[in-house]
C-alpha cells in the first residue's frame, strides 16, 4: 500500500463534522438597550421598526417604551401579545400585526418565547400566513422549504433561555398539545444586544430558571452525540461564568456585573444550539412543555440532572469535564448541578413542579417522538427507557 493509499484511509476513519455558523453579525454589550437599538436601526437604515414584547414588560417596566422613544419617528408599532410557548394563536396575531405594520427591522424585546415568537413571524411574513392551519404547514417536522424573510430581528433578551442564539424556535400547537420546532435561514437574530439593566425587571423565579436552561444547552451540547470542538470549550467556559454569576445575580439583583457574566455564559452555552445534536433533557423538556405547560427553565431544572444520571454510562468522560468546570472535580456532575438548583431555589423535581402521574403516559408518548429524544447519547429506544428517566426525576 502507499503512503498516500495509507492516508486517504487514516482520514477515511476520523470521524466527519461540520459547524454551521448563524447569520449573526454582532453581540453588543456595555450600552444601553435603547440606544443601541437605535444605533443598529441607522446602521441598516431601517425607517420602520417594529417592536415585539410580552405585555408585562411593555406595560409594566420602562424597557420597551424607552427603545420606543430612541427610535423615535422610525417605530412603526408594539406587539405586546405573546404567551409562555408561544401558542399558534399569539403566533398569527403577530404576524398580522407585522404585516400590518410593514417593517424593514424587527426588534424583539424579552425573553425566549419573545424571540421564538419573531422567528416564526419571520417564516409566516415571507410565505404569506394568515391561519393557524397555513402555519403547521412551515414546522421543521413538516419538511416545507422555508424562503428568507422580508426582514432581520435584532433581540433584546431579558432572560437566560439564549433563544437569540439560534435559529430555532417552538410553537405550541393547543390542539395536539405538542410544541412543534420552525427553524429558516435568517430568522435567528442578526444583532443581539446585552442589556444588563433591561434584565432587572425579570421576576427572579424566570431568571434563575432559564440560567439552568442554558446550563442544560451546556451540558447536552458538551455530550453530544456528534459534538463540535468550538461548543466544547465555550460551554465549559459557560458552566465556570454560571457557577459564579448565577447565584450572585440572584442573591444581589442589582449586581449588574453579576448579571452580564450570566448573559455572556448564556452566549457561550449556546454555541451547540441547532449544530450539535442535544438529548433528553431537552427533548424530554419538550414533551413537559406540551403536555403540561410547565416552563422550559423549569424543565430543565426538575430533567437535566436526571437525564445526566441516566445518561452517566455513556457519557462519563464528558461529565467529568463538566465536574471539573462546575469547580468540583471529585463530586459527580449531575450531582452539582441538583445543588446548583436548589442553591438558587428552583423545583428540582416533577412532583414539585406541579406534575401530576397520570400525565406521564402523554409526556412519553410525545416524548418518544422527540427529535432530541433520538439522538440521546444512551440510546432510548422504547417507553420504558422514557419511564425509568422520569421517575429519576420525580
Amino acid at each position: 500500500m502507499s503512503a498516500q493509499d495509507t492516508q486517504e484511509k487514516q482520514a477515511a476513519a476520523v470521524d466527519a463534522g461540520a459547524y454551521d455558523f448563524l447569520k449573526l453579525e454582532r453581540v453588543i454589550w456595555g450600552q444601553p438597550a435603547a440606544e443601541a437599538v437605535l444605533a443598529e436601526a441607522e446602521l441598516r437604515s431601517a425607517g420602520r421598526v417594529f417592536i415585539v414584547a410580552s405585555h408585562s414588560l411593555n406595560t409594566k417596566t420602562p424597557v420597551v417604551q424607552r427603545i420606543a422613544d430612541a427610535l423615535g419617528s422610525r417605530h412603526a408599532g408594539t406587539f405586546d401579545g405573546c404567551r409562555e410557548h408561544a401558542p399558534r394563536d399569539t403566533v398569527v396575531a403577530a404576524i398580522l400585526a407585522a404585516r400590518a405594520a410593514r417593517p424593514d427591522l424587527i426588534v424583539s424585546v424579552g425573553g425566549g418565547t419573545v424571540i421564538d415568537t419573531v422567528k416564526i413571524v419571520l417564516i409566516g411574513l415571507a410565505h404569506d400566513v394568515t391561519t393557524e392551519e397555513e402555519l403547521s404547514a412551515y414546522r421543521m417536522t413538516a419538511g416545507a422549504k422555508i424562503a428568507p424573510p422580508p426582514c432581520r430581528q435584532i433581540a433584546v433578551p431579558t432572560t437566560l433561555s439564549a433563544a437569540e442564539f439560534s435559529n430555532l424556535g417552538g410553537s405550541v400547537d393547543p390542539k395536539r398539545g405538542v410544541k412543534d420546532p420552525f427553524t429558516g435561514p435568517e430568522v435567528g437574530p442578526a444583532a443581539v444586544i446585552l442589556d444588563p439593566a433591561a434584565c432587572i425587571y425579570t421576576p427572579e423565579l424566570l431568571w434563575t430558571s432559564t440560567g439552568i436552561r442554558a446550563v442544560d444547552h451546556a451540558v447536552e451540547g458538551l455530550c453530544s452525540i456528534r459534538p463540535a470542538p468550538l461548543a466544547d470549550g465555550c460551554t465549559q467556559h459557560a458552566l465556570r461564568l454560571f457557577k459564579e454569576g448565577l447565584p450572585a445575580s440572584r442573591d444581589n439583583p442589582d449586581d449588574l456585573e453579576g448579571r452580564l457574566l450570566c448573559q455572556q455564559a448564556a452566549w457561550l452555552a449556546a454555541t451547540g444550539i441547532l449544530r450539535t445534536p442535544y438529548g433528553a433533557s431537552h427533548g424530554i423538556g419538550h414533551a413537559l412543555g406540551g403536555v403540561t405547560g410547565m416552563a422550559h427553565g423549569i424543565t430543565s431544572c426538575v430533567m437535566l440532572p436526571a437525564v445526566m444520571r441516566w445518561n452517566l454510562p455513556a457519557t462519563g468522560p464528558q461529565q467529568a469535564l463538566i465536574a471539573a468546570a462546575m469547580g468540583e472535580p471529585e463530586v459527580p456532575a449531575h450531582e452539582q448541578v441538583a445543588a446548583l438548583v436548589r442553591r438558587l431555589g428552583l423545583p428540582g423535581r416533577l412532583s414539585e413542579a406541579g406534575v401530576s402521574r397520570d400525565q406521564l403516559p402523554r409526556i412519553v408518548e410525545v416524548a418518544l417522538d422527540n427529535m432530541w429524544v433520538k439522538t440521546n447519547p444512551r440510546p432510548i429506544r422504547q417507553p420504558s427507557d422514557v419511564e425509568e428517566i422520569l421517575e429519576l426525576a420525580w
